[in-house]
């Protein structure tokens, strides 16, 4: 079966058209993490989110909508007693992974009946994606997409200087509540394309792979969704020609990806020609 064919199945069409969706919020997302230095930060969000999906599973509901509950809730929890120095966030970040974790493994344990297969959600399978997931993926992408266009210039301000951002009594912390809450959710609904333990991956990667060759944060953003979408649709082809997990694929992919860009970025060194792409990538808008 030859990959056109594949586009006849309802199936393969949610998992393009997630993949598509997922870039764009993980691309745009992923700088905003990677530029605020949240990358250990969104590891917790992750992990913590797995607490949800235990409850729902427990309770009845759509896994999908208990970890995106449970993610929310604990990027606004970090994010609130962060800024209360309530106590060193790291040692915060780690009681909240911890604890998702801990009370997903106890309610998914204790969930009578059949115990639901957890490979989906820690690992990734983005083949199994349903309409349901696609359609909170392009309503995710949508609200990001429109949030960021509005407000970039205070978003740039709150990502590099937050002390300076108050100097000029701009919104600070309502505006890092909600980009917190747009990280939660980002994270919960890619968890299908790379899964729980790898989807972090998935929001930094890209970013790395564009930040040796530009400074310029739209750059960043722009082809940080075009190489996200490269990698995963080509991590989905690896996965489907020697039948392997969609999720590790995906990622291997991106960091194949990261290889390759870093081995040109050693040749345009040698041959000295970096610091005129890069100056065309930066000055570019």
């Amino acid at each position: 079966m030859n990959l056109g064919e594949l586009f006849q199945y309802d199936f393969f069409t949610n998992t393009v058209l997630a993949a598509l969706f997922a870039s764009i919020s993980a691309g745009i997302i992923g700088t905003y993490i990677v530029s605020r230095r949240m990358v250990f930060l969104s590891g917790g969000i992750t992990h913590a989110s797995f607490g949800g999906i235990g409850i729902a599973y427990y309770l009845g509901f759509n896994p999908v909508f208990g970890a995106a509950a449970f993610a929310v809730f604990s990027a606004v929890g970090i994010d609130l007693f962060s800024n209360k120095r309530f106590m060193r966030n790291d040692s915060l970040i780690g009681i909240w992974w911890s604890a998702g974790m801990a009370l997903g493994v106890l309610f998914i344990y204790i969930t009578p009946g059949y115990t639901p297969n957890l490979m989906t959600y820690l690992f990734g399978s983005i083949l199994t994606v349903t309409a349901l997931d696609v359609y909170l993926l392009a309503g995710l992408s949508i609200v990001v997409v429109v949030f960021f266009m509005l407000f970039h210039k205070i978003i740039m301000f709150i990502a590099f200087d937050q002390s300076y951002a108050r100097t000029h009594n701009l919104p600070v912390e309502i505006m890092s509540l909600f980009t917190s809450t747009l990280v939660a959710l980002t994270i919960v609904f890619s968890i299908k394309v790379a899964g729980i333990i790898l989807v972090i991956s998935l929001l930094t990667v890209p970013q790395a792979i564009v930040n040796m060759y530009s400074y310029n944060y739209k750059n960043i953003m722009l082809y940080s969704v075009v190489l996200s979408f490269i990698g995963i649709f080509a991590g989905l082809l690896i996965s489907f020609k020697i039948d392997v997990p969609s999720g590790a694929s995906i990622i291997f992919a991106l960091l194949f990806m990261f290889l390759v860009a870093r081995m040109l970025l050693f040749v345009m060194n040698k041959i000295g020609v970096h610091k005129t792409v890069k100056s065309k990538l930066n000055n570019k808008q």
